[in-house]
């Protein structure tokens, strides 16, 4: 069999995906250990017989559902290639629609006090830390796997003494600590949702969050004044269709100037609100 009668092969059992024919070429590159580059130079090339186990065995995964990401061992994020697998959720291009907004709320060269509840993989504190060097940067999640592999992930990318991290349920790892910026991208799926069938693979407490989806959002929207300074900033992504409850919750909470940020695709996805700063009514 040659490489390319196994990219069609491959090509043929992912029919089913979002992106049949990228994704084969990414299994079969990853599969051969050469880039997808290799592949249009070596169509003609014998496969090994290796390969072509792995990358069948590969596909029928991907097939059956299994994120692309936790087959590979990484995905990219912010032009950041992380390491990523079972037990901590993928990233996904609209989460760095809060690292922007975040991005806007911290100014360059300062030395803020910036948090990220629920890093999961780290994803969002290795952009900021990359972006903001001079922040100081706290990640916490309560999952010790998760911090095991964003800590994996600092290292890996020259990021792991700009970033603190710390195990505990969202602010109970902060200790009374403030800071002028706390971002998170928690739990927003209501039990029952018909999307979490395709989602069966990451972590469900990375996805549900109650009977609404709303359940965190709310315990971060009244609980984040506690652990920000005046005038501080909350960033909380959010699902497409929850941006009204969103803003209802940071007004209920005390934050003024609340907004909301959309993804790429045009959907509601980020709140944004701010504390008053001392003596404001």
């Amino acid at each position: 069999m040659t490489v390319d009668e196994l990219l069609a092969e491959t090509r043929h059992t992912l029919a089913d995906t979002q992106a049949p024919a990228a994704e084969a070429r990414l299994l079969l590159a990853a599969a051969l250990e050469r880039d997808r580059a290799w592949l249009y130079a070596h169509g003609g090339d014998p496969a090994p017989d290796a390969a072509i186990r792995c990358a069948r065995a590969w596909a029928r995964r991907r097939a059956a559902g299994e994120p692309l990401a936790y087959l590979l061992g990484t995905r990219e994020f912010w032009s950041l290639p992380l390491t990523v697998g079972p037990g901590v959720l993928v990233p996904r291009p609209d989460t760095e629609t809060l690292v922007e907004a975040a991005l806007e709320c911290i100014p360059e060269g300062q030395a803020w006090g910036v948090a990220d509840l629920g890093t999961g993989s780290g994803a969002i504190a290795l952009a900021l830390a990359r972006e903001r060097p001079q922040a100081a940067i706290t990640a916490t999640d309560r999952s010790p796997q998760a911090l095991t592999q964003a800590r994996d992930n600092a290292r890996r990318l020259g990021l792991a003494q700009r970033i603190r991290f710390l195990q505990g349920d969202w602010f109970e790892a902060l200790a009374g600590a403030r800071f002028h910026v706390l971002v998170s991208n928690p739990p927003y799926v209501a039990q029952g949702d018909p999307h979490l069938e395709a989602l069966r693979f990451e972590p469900a407490e990375a996805l549900i969050a109650g009977d609404d989806g709303l359940a965190d959002l709310r315990l971060l929207a009244a609980g984040a004044p506690a652990h920000l300074l005046p005038g501080g900033w909350l960033l909380l992504e959010h699902g497409a269709d929850q941006g009204a409850a969103v803003r209802a919750l940071l007004e209920g909470a005390g934050f003024m100037s609340v907004s909301t940020l959309r993804d790429l695709g045009g959907r509601e996805r980020v709140g944004r609100g701010r504390l008053p700063p001392h003596g404001a009514s």
